[in-house]
């Protein structure tokens, strides 16, 4: 295998694996997950983070070129909620940047998981990120599909609030094709958020995958690098493969992952989350990381074996 030169992050911009459009909004191709920023782990899991490096590392990505966030107002700790770190960090809002958020889990107010949203709850949800965030519209929402087998009442709401000029576009997250189908029948869809990554084994979002390729909506995988870690956080536990490319290209195993998530397609969109400044300049870094044919056909027979 040839040794390339070892990656040097902190140059590294995040239009390095290109751009996407979802809808009119071009967005580069790594972006930002903010699931990380409100605690040492997602949710209501660990120690809330420090403010104060949480706010830095949202100014760094921004330098860094990152012009695509991923949030949700269930992105909370027992001290710090995502959105409201985003609002204090970033705002006013360079035109720019797209702010993605999610819709569909609820958690109460003590952080623990309650019901998710009914249909005539999603403006309240909706408004709730507004608020948080300090907007009038929202860039890009999606629903998050929580196990119903129907998806469509819930979208139509969401496409009752695009049309009031609430929300600018529609995704959809956690579906299988035919709920795609679905939602599209209602409205247009311009992104796809799936569990997706090295360690994923879902037929199901394969086809979506290519489905969204050949449609030309963006696919967001997340998790591409925690894997079976989840939201506890990345794995530690690398294959002999991934270690090997990561050898290498003088690079780390998180950012193998991130440059096979990207190589999936040009219509695939990274959203790493981290609330460390090191971590979040590799991050970027990997979009800078080309594999070789002989390289991604060794992490995807990894893939096949496991699966």
């Amino acid at each position: 295998m040839c040794h390339h030169p070892p990656m040097t992050s902190e140059t590294i911009t995040a239009d390095a694996a290109g751009t996407w459009t979802l809808g009119d909004l071009t967005v580069n191709r790594v972006g930002f997950g903010a699931m990380r920023l409100t605690g040492s782990a997602a949710f209501h899991l660990g120690a809330p983070s420090d403010r104060k490096r949480s706010i830095a590392v949202l100014r760094r990505a921004m330098e860094l070129g990152v012009n695509h966030i991923d949030t949700a107002a269930f992105y909370f700790s027992s001290l710090r909620s995502a959105n409201e770190l985003i609002n204090s960090a970033l705002s006013p809002y360079s035109d720019d940047l797209v702010i993605v958020t999610k819709v569909g889990p609820f958690r109460d107010y003590s952080g623990e998981w309650a019901t998710s949203a009914r249909p005539d709850d999603l403006r309240g949800h909706v408004e709730e990120n507004l608020r948080q965030l300090g907007r009038d519209h929202l860039d890009v929402v999606n629903l998050r599909r929580m196990r119903q087998d129907s998806i469509a009442e819930h979208f139509g709401a969401l496409a009752e609030l695009r049309e009031e000029g609430l929300i600018r576009h529609l995704g959809v997250s956690d579906v299988e094709p035919r709920h795609l189908a679905e939602a599209q029948a209602i409205a247009p869809v311009v992104c796809v958020q799936n569990r997706f990554g090295l360690d994923s084994r879902n037929p199901g979002t394969n086809e979506i995958l290519r489905i969204c390729g050949e449609q030309g909506i963006a696919f967001v995988p997340f998790f591409a690098i925690a894997g079976e870690g989840g939201s506890h956080g990345a794995t530690d536990g690398h294959d002999e493969e991934v270690l090997a490319v990561a050898r290498a290209h003088g690079a780390t195993p998180a950012q193998v992952r991130l440059a096979w998530t990207l190589a999936q397609g040009p219509h695939v969109l990274a959203i790493p989350g981290t609330g460390n400044p090191d971590h979040l300049a590799e991050n970027i870094a990997a979009g800078a990381l080309r594999l070789t044919d002989q390289e991604r056909d060794m992490l995807d027979s990894l893939r096949q074996k496991a699966g």
